[in-house]
């Protein structure tokens, strides 16, 4: 009979969520909702902010990974601060997601073809042409901004932006 394998397993990432909130536009708000992520523990991977269809509203779309049960917690306490109208975790529902990134990669003239390559692969565009690097601007989803941006590492990557990431409820659900 073999021994058991008492080697550790590695611990299953937490899953990440996408969480949406329609709040007043007025000073402070971010720092309150910051604090309720704060005080459980959650470190916010992604925060995205923008106005609203009504002007004086605003959207934020934050990414973040964590247990779902605290998860479930927080949304509830985001709900009942005072300039928060409604919050919405949109993990698995239908939902149009995306992000931005912009990346400068090291280009000499005998690494361009290939790196443009890479780029239009990706459907990213150059965004400036400069005698030794490029920026490239790409979109999409998460997972395929990852595998672009691994495949320019071993390019020379030089420095590296991303919007985070925003979405939309699908129909005539609200977001």
């Amino acid at each position: 009979m073999a021994a058991p394998d008492l080697a550790p397993q590695p611990e299953a990432a937490p899953p990440v969520h996408t969480i949406s909130l329609y709040v007043t536009n007025k000073p402070g708000v971010l720092v309150r909702v910051a604090l309720v992520f704060a005080r459980r523990g959650y470190n916010i991977e992604s925060l995205v902010v923008s106005a609203a269809a009504k002007g004086d509203f605003s959207r934020m779309t934050i990414t973040c990974s964590g247990e779902t049960t605290t998860l479930e917690q927080m949304i509830k306490q985001l709900s009942k601060l005072v300039d928060v109208v409604h919050a919405t975790d949109h993990t698995g529902t239908e939902a149009y997601e995306t992000e931005i990134a912009l990346v400068k990669v090291a280009a000499p003239l005998e690494a361009r073809t290939e790196i443009l390559q890479i780029a239009e692969h990706f459907g990213a565009k150059v965004a400036d042409y400069g005698t030794d690097s490029l920026i490239l601007r790409a979109f999409g989803s998460s997972e395929k901004l990852n595998a672009f941006i691994a495949l320019l590492r071993s390019q020379g990557l030089l420095e590296l932006v991303r919007s985070g990431k925003i979405l939309m409820a699908r129909g005539l659900d609200a977001t």
